[in-house]
């Protein structure tokens, strides 16, 4: 058995390409409200949640302006758009062989759960996960990954040296050490992550190929 056997991962941008059904939904928002938005609508906005995400685009803090937004993208995203999102090559493989050497797959992701759930359903990769986690799966919300993170891991009884995060972006690394989790970034989708930001104890994959043999031979 492998090190790790509970795997941990992030959803957008590490699974999936999520960019163009997101970003397609956001300039819907933006448009049916009649709003400009105040930065571009473009792959650098992906990751953080939704709220945070609008009040970014639209430079307002203003909670009627942000819950508008909000509605009208949910009734874009939630419908018909997430249904273009797209796995990265060679995923659906990697969680087949994860799930297939015995390995316990979990999604900690700031994706709201109700888009999530549609999404691993659309996909066919329902029944890869043993948990899925949202920001948004409690109430009160979460208040950032990391305290996802650990509440997922105290919920399931996850012993810390038995698991193992995985996503795209800084955030997810320091999330995961903030719990005191091994991290390794996935470099192929469209995560922030330079060499500069890498710190020494962080891995890094090329490739779904490249991280399924990591994770499975640790």
């Amino acid at each position: 058995m492998p090190r790790y056997p509970h795997i941990l991962f992030d959803l957008d941008g590490t699974l999936i390409d999520s960019a163009p059904a997101i970003l397609a939904s956001f300039r819907d928002a933006f448009s049916k409200a009649g709003i400009e938005p105040v930065i571009a609508i473009d792959e650098s906005i992906i990751g953080p949640p939704l709220m945070e995400t609008l009040q970014l685009l639209s430079g307002s803090h203003d909670a009627a302006l942000i819950a508008r937004l909000a509605d009208g993208f949910k009734a874009s995203y939630d419908t018909e758009g997430y249904k273009a999102t797209a796995a990265y090559d060679g995923v659906g493989a990697m969680l087949a062989q994860l799930k297939a050497a015995g390995l316990t797959l979990s999604i900690a992701t700031n994706k709201r759960i109700h888009p999530t759930r549609l999404i691993l359903a659309h996909l066919g990769w329902s029944g890869f996960f043993e948990h899925v986690y949202a920001l948004d799966l409690f109430a009160p919300r979460l208040p950032h990954k990391a305290a996802m993170i650990g509440r997922l891991i105290a919920d399931r009884d996850i012993p810390k040296d038995a698991a193992i995060y995985i996503g795209d972006r800084s955030e997810d690394g320091e999330s995961a050490d903030a719990n005191d989790l091994p991290f390794i970034a996935a470099t192929w989708g469209y995560g922030s992550i330079t060499p500069a930001e890498m710190p020494a104890h962080w891995r890094q994959a090329a490739s779904p190929k490249e991280m399924g043999q990591a994770l499975l031979a640790d």
